[in-house]
């Protein structure tokens, strides 16, 4: 498996280092692997985990906060597929799966409440846009220019 230095996973992630290691000290990511002098080793999972935090944050405009909540569901759900593959009782793999379910509705939920605030203040953008652009439309018209 693949391993990355801090630089190599900053260069992967579009990342800064020192943003990288602040994630480690907020628990969004976990680096255990370190070379024998002491330097972080990035896995490709290390790797997969801050491009879903970069993602979170750029797309969904995630808080720090959200982003631990965000993370807290992704290990969450791993939880609960390592633990329904490994379970045998139909019923008990059903419930687990319920469980996921529910989960990521909660996530999905949050998504689209900020998606609507997302909306609302582009239309709040959007009418200050358009009343900017009448008025310099009348200052032009008012000038002769």
């Amino acid at each position: 498996m693949a391993t990355y230095k801090i630089e190599e996973a900053a260069a992967k992630t579009g990342l800064t280092k020192r943003t990288i290691r602040y994630y480690e000290e907020l628990g969004l990511i976990e680096t255990l692997d370190r070379t024998e002098g002491g330097m972080r080793i990035y896995s490709e999972e290390d790797i997969e985990r801050l491009n879903k935090i970069v993602l979170a944050k750029e797309v969904l405009g995630f808080t720090l906060v959200e982003l631990q909540q965000f993370v807290q569901m992704n290990e969450t759900i791993d939880r609960y597929k390592d633990s329904v593959r490994s379970t045998v009782d139909r019923s008990e793999r059903l419930q687990k799966l319920i469980e996921i379910g529910g989960v990521l509705q909660s996530e999905i939920e949050m998504i689209e409440s900020k998606m609507r605030r997302m909306e609302i203040f582009k239309d709040e953008l959007l009418s200050l846009s358009g009343r900017v652009q009448e008025a310099i439309r009348k200052y032009e018209d008012e000038t002769g220019h």
